[in-house]
């Protein structure tokens, strides 16, 4: 089982001797958020509009691309942000910093006061991207929002819309051309992950089918994974007809096909069969 959305496409092709179920629709009382890309001269905007949220009741998320300030990355990070958060913009609100370089303990300690609400204000890396889950959390700022990739931005983004009031995603971004403007585009328009799902494959490529690139054009380009399914159905039908009348690709009309395999793949299947 997966809870990543992927294209119908690409897991006929990853689990084509499977049958695959899919569940389209999003839990009972699961609300859409609204996402917005935000200029960051317009930030004064954005947490004002946080503290309102905050004010009544709610809670929220600020999320960072980095820990720590780099050197070679001009990027905000978070340990650095949280005290001019707490000084500046979101003075007197209860703030949490949470990041993969914590203590298993102190995370967890951070992560438990915002789920009982004694903090307000969670700011945090990309650790809260899975396994959190707090109805009262209704607004998440994403700063650096282009430097994440798509699947990752739908991921934080579903940490709020958990409850019964309406919930805002604002991406925080500079960037107007591009890939990275691409993405930000996308999720601000779509909240179907299938269909987020299938732009991040045509925007990144489906990397290698048998090998470790998990991005880009594979070496067989025969087809678009994304716009041929009748042909990829087509493909399939042949490749379980081969593989039960002659799984060892033996009788001559196979022969061709054998030496490709054998010539491209067999290192990487020697591999497989190791594993």
């Amino acid at each position: 089982m997966t809870a990543t959305p992927i294209p119908r496409t690409l897991a006929m092709t990853f689990f084509g001797d499977l049958d695959i179920t899919t569940i389209r629709d999003a839990p009972a009382g699961r609300r859409p958020v609204t996402t917005r890309i935000v200029r960051s001269d317009r930030l004064t905007d954005a947490w004002r509009f946080l503290r309102e949220r905050v004010a009544g009741g709610e809670q929220a998320y600020i999320v960072y691309p980095l820990v720590d300030e780099s050197d070679a990355l001009p990027l905000k990070a978070a340990a650095d942000e949280v005290e001019k958060l707490r000084a500046g913009p979101l003075r007197g609100l209860a703030i949490g910093l949470v990041h993969g370089r914590q203590q298993t303990d102190e995370r967890r300690s951070v992560m438990n006061a915002f789920r009982t609400g004694d903090v307000s204000v969670l700011v945090s890396t990309t650790v809260i991207e899975v396994g959190v889950d707090v109805a009262n959390a209704t607004v998440m700022v994403v700063q650096n929002a282009e430097r994440f990739g798509l699947s990752q931005l739908h991921q934080l983004r579903g940490r709020i819309g958990r409850g019964d009031r309406d919930s805002h995603c604002l991406l925080v971004s500079d960037t107007r051309h591009g890939k990275a403007a691409n993405r930000l585009d996308v999720l601000s328009r779509y909240h179907d992950g299938f269909r987020i799902a299938e732009e991040d494959l045509r925007q990144r490529g489906p990397g290698e089918l048998l090998g470790k690139r998990q991005h880009g054009l594979p070496q067989l380009r025969a087809a678009n994974l994304i716009e041929d399914l009748e042909l990829l159905e087509m493909a399939r039908e042949d490749a379980a007809r081969i593989a039960a009348d002659d799984p060892l690709l033996r009788g001559p009309e196979h022969a061709i096909l054998r030496t490709v395999l054998r010539r491209r793949y067999s290192n990487i299947v020697a591999l497989a069969s190791t594993g």
